[in-house]
């Protein structure tokens, strides 16, 4: 039998994760239920952004990569169905159309509209988090631990104190939700962790090369797709994707591994990966310019290949108190897949606060 969730007037919501969906989810809350609840965000990460990773050169904070997601592309139907979401970020100008040469694309939707962000794809999780205004917002909070704790939930988290809160929103990639010690494990049930266990991601690993300002970079393309080099599988010129005329900052190049790549080495180290990289990067780039600093970052979990079969877009462990799973694991690895899983979501827990 389904126990009704009862909560007091200001309910303390816990978000684990602040990606896309994390950050969606604190906003649309903020939006509907400003006085019934208390949002808490917790990332284990240094800033926010999920996959949605913007870094910056050591040397010139203007000159930024992003690592993760690199441009946003809407269907019609989710252009449609999401219209609402990209008018606002197109309104902020968080959102450009893209107008740069992407090359290598195999085949491309009629009617895909695509956009880029000038201030980095973070920029779009920081849009949403900053409408959660009030939110608590807390980075390098690492959850282990999600207990049940009377008719709430205590959350432990590497070095901190226990926190106890009357829900709790998981918006992790799946194995690291499989993962959380406590009691998510006895409340998952046998078709549910078969579901869970079933989700595929791709891995892949990324680089960020900074350069001086003034270091030229002459190719005809803002992007490209490579696909007859064993390791590199794309390249950006990120201030070029992103149309920046921006001579002071410096350029700065992105590069993405095939995901055969970054399977064979995943457990490797930078130190073994990284000149590995670089030596195929210049064969894709002959005359590539010495770049000042590199951002070297591993993709565990890239891509959903395989998301959560009939559960479209969350999946709830316990009714009361509240603990839903959402993200794109439980839909599809993009914007709109990310956007769909918090409006899924946001039903759940408008229907329990």
């Amino acid at each position: 039998m389904q126990c009704i969730c009862m909560f007091s007037t200001m309910s303390r919501v816990l978000i684990v994760g602040a990606g896309l969906t994390g950050s969606v989810c604190a906003c649309l809350l903020r939006r509907e239920m400003r006085n019934k609840v208390k949002i808490v965000v917790w990332d284990k990460s240094r800033g926010a952004g999920g996959r949605m990773s913007t870094s910056r050169s050591p040397s010139n904070g203007a000159c930024t990569a992003d690592l993760g997601a690199q441009y946003i592309s809407a269907t019609p139907f989710y252009a449609q169905v999401h219209h609402s979401f990209y008018e606002e970020l197109l309104a902020h100008s968080i959102l450009k159309p893209l107008v740069a040469p992407v090359e290598g694309v195999i085949t491309k939707e009629e009617g895909l509209r695509e956009f880029v962000t000038p201030e980095g794809v973070s920029s779009i999780v920081k849009h949403y988090l900053k409408e959660s205004a009030g939110a608590e917002v807390q980075f390098e909070h690492h959850v282990t631990h999600v207990l049940r704790k009377g008719a709430g939930w205590e959350v432990q988290r590497k070095g901190g104190t226990p926190e106890t809160f009357d829900a709790v929103v998981l918006t992790m990639p799946v194995p690291q939700i499989l993962q959380l010690q406590g009691d998510v494990c006895s409340l998952i049930d046998e078709s549910q962790r078969r579901k869970l266990e079933a989700v595929s991601y791709s891995s892949r690993y990324a680089l960020g090369l900074f350069y001086k300002a003034g270091a030229q970079i002459d190719v005809p393309w803002a992007a490209k797709y490579i696909a007859d080099n064993p390791c590199i599988r794309f390249v950006s010129i990120d201030d070029k994707k992103r149309n920046l005329d921006s001579p002071d900052r410096g350029p700065a190049v992105v590069v993405h591994t095939s995901v055969p790549f970054g399977v064979r080495h995943l457990e490797a180290t930078q130190e073994e990966v990284e000149p590995l990289i670089l030596k195929e990067l210049q064969k894709v780039l002959p005359g590539l310019p010495q770049p000042i600093s590199i951002k070297f970052h591993k993709w565990r979990y890239s891509q959903v290949m395989s998301g959560v079969a009939e559960s479209p877009g969350q999946m709830t462990l316990c009714p009361s108190p509240l603990l839903v799973c959402g993200g794109d694991g439980f839909t599809h690895s993009n914007f709109d897949g990310c956007v769909e899983s918090a409006l899924k979501v946001m039903e759940v827990l408008r229907s329990s606060l």
